[in-house]
């Protein structure tokens, strides 16, 4: 494994990029990468409120996974919320992993409360898209099995990382 330098490079269905970030991967245990991030300008997010600058962002992928799970800590180290993402499985090569977004997400705070965000969007998007039943089906596992990790407070989000 190449510790360092990488990027994340977050897609449409369709290929074309959505955004592109810089990162350092901090490790790989199997097939979970762990990156860290950190935001270099604050952000306003309709759902998550003003993300400051100097966030720390704890992003966990697993390559044959349909989502990939963010830790948000404020700039002095307390938990903010996870972020979770459902998208298709990504690959990793050369210090850059890519992955399909499928705008369904899930927001968990430090209680564990959640909530769903964008299935409308998710929704939309399909019909653009012309997503096939088994990317339908596995984006609704997904959340699923997300959902029941914030309710067991399984790992990652169990706040011992």
């Amino acid at each position: 494994m190449n510790q360092g330098a990488a990027t994340i490079r977050s897609k449409n269905y369709d290929g074309s990029l959505r955004k592109s970030w810089k990162c350092q991967l901090v490790s790989q245990t199997g097939a979970r990468l762990l990156f860290v991030g950190k935001f270099e300008h604050e952000i306003s997010h309709p759902e998550l409120g003003l993300i400051e600058k100097g966030t720390i962002s704890h992003e966990y992928y697993w390559l044959g996974r349909w989502y990939n799970i963010f830790q948000f800590r404020k700039p002095l180290g307390d938990l903010r919320n996870y972020y979770c993402n459902v998208n298709m499985p990504p690959t990793y090569s050369n210090g850059i992993l890519e992955y399909i977004d499928l705008d369904l997400d899930l927001l968990v705070w430090p209680d564990f409360a959640y909530r769903v965000l964008d299935r409308e969007e998710f929704e939309e998007r399909g019909r653009i898209f012309g997503y096939p039943q088994t990317v339908i089906q596995n984006a609704e596992r997904a959340l699923n099995e997300l959902i029941q990790f914030a309710e067991l407070r399984n790992f990652p989000l169990d706040q011992t990382e």
